[in-house]
């Protein structure tokens, strides 16, 4: 008997959800129904959203800081004697990173020192024999201007009266004229000679001017021996110690400096359609969740490599895989305007970008939410 009271309620609860269903369908009101539309407009809804972001305020976590870094070489070679920072050391404009054994090139300034007054006591010397050899040809030239005349009033006392002087007063004084012409002519090549071995006397002197810059060369390498910081910045990849051979153009260390920081967001291709240079932009860093910073488009790219531009091959054509192609990316360059956001900036950390590319009020709030929502979501990357 119970076992049937039993079955007989289960067939009339059966009823009873049936005649409800009936119900429910006849009225219109079926939650699964209901349940499902929701669920569908709501895709539709959000899918629109989506679709418009990603052309009004796009949004990428493909972003890195970027910056400028160089490598801190030597322009001589030497031994380093000094160090003067560390790893990760914070540096100013000027102050010194590393020393180079002063010694050589301080013998070197003496070496051209020295170099440089011999010459000037040799140009000198050449001096003194240009003048020398400039008043040997006054001489010549005076003589000859006496031989000239002398032979001259030979010569008319002959044409006035012939029996005045003999043959050998007329030959006389030939010789005399000629010999110093000869004299004159040896005097100006002696005087060309001299001039030619001093060249360009005073400090426009050619063997003055090498010997200068011989000395101003060996200052130059003696100021090179120091190494000083270029620019503000920090030290890193930093691994020499006193003792070690610097060679010249050889990184001793990488300076990553503080003149520039900027962002680099690799955005997809449909995401640039309505960007621009001067669009605002808020992002977040890993480094502090959820705190947002301000900046702007400072560039956005206009070619990548497609992988086929090497001349002399063949194309290289990859295929892609599902119906649905992978979207190309171009770099978008972020310029940072906190100054705060310098201070948390590290080459190469990982950046949350989103760019409002209008006054597109739900979508731009749209876009912080979601910004916003990552970056808080940084704690347990």
């Amino acid at each position: 008997m119970a076992e049937k009271t039993s079955e007989e309620s289960d067939q009339i609860n059966e009823q009873d959800s049936q005649t409800e269903t009936k119900e429910s369908d006849k009225n219109g009101r079926n939650p699964v129904k209901i349940l499902t539309v929701g669920v569908l407009v709501l895709c539709l809804i959000l899918f629109f959203l989506y679709v418009l972001s990603d052309r009004r305020t796009p949004y990428t976590d493909q972003a890195r800081i970027k910056g400028l870094s160089m490598p801190v070489v030597s322009s001589v070679s030497g031994n380093i004697t000094d160090i003067y920072v560390g790893l990760h050391s914070t540096v100013e404009v000027g102050d010194t990173i590393f020393q180079i054994d002063k010694r050589p090139f301080e013998l070197a300034v003496r070496t051209a020192e020295a170099r440089l007054q011999n010459t000037q006591q040799q140009v000198g010397a050449k001096t003194a024999t240009v003048e020398s050899a400039a008043g040997r040809l006054g001489v010549a030239r005076a003589q000859l201007d006496r031989a000239q005349r002398n032979y001259d009033r030979v010569m008319k006392v002959l044409d006035d009266k012939p029996g005045a002087l003999s043959l050998a007063d007329r030959d006389r004084a030939e010789t005399s004229l000629t010999q110093a012409v000869e004299q004159v002519a040896s005097a100006e090549a002696d005087l060309d000679k001299a001039e030619q071995q001093l060249g360009v006397s005073g400090s426009d002197n050619p063997q003055v001017r090498s010997a200068v810059v011989a000395l101003e060369q060996a200052h130059l390498n003696l100021a090179f021996s120091t190494i000083v910081a270029p620019a503000k910045g920090v030290i890193e990849s930093y691994n020499v110690d006193i003792g070690y051979y610097a060679a010249p153009g050889q990184s001793l260390a990488m300076l990553v400096t503080f003149s520039d920081l900027w962002i680099q967001a690799d955005l997809k291709e449909n995401n640039i359609s309505n960007m621009k240079p001067g669009n605002p932009v808020e992002f977040v860093l890993d480094v502090v969740p959820g705190k947002v910073f301000k900046g702007k488009v400072r560039s956005i790219g206009h070619g990548v490599s497609s992988g086929s531009d090497e001349r002399g091959k063949l194309p290289d054509v990859k295929g892609t895989s599902g119906w649905l192609r992978d979207p190309q990316r171009f770099p978008v360059i972020i310029s940072v305007e906190n100054n705060e956001a310098f201070h948390y900036g590290r080459l190469g950390g990982q950046v949350d970008v989103v760019v409002f590319t209008g006054e597109h009020s739900l979508l731009n709030m749209l876009g912080r939410w979601r910004l916003k929502l990552n970056g808080l979501l940084s704690y347990i990357r």
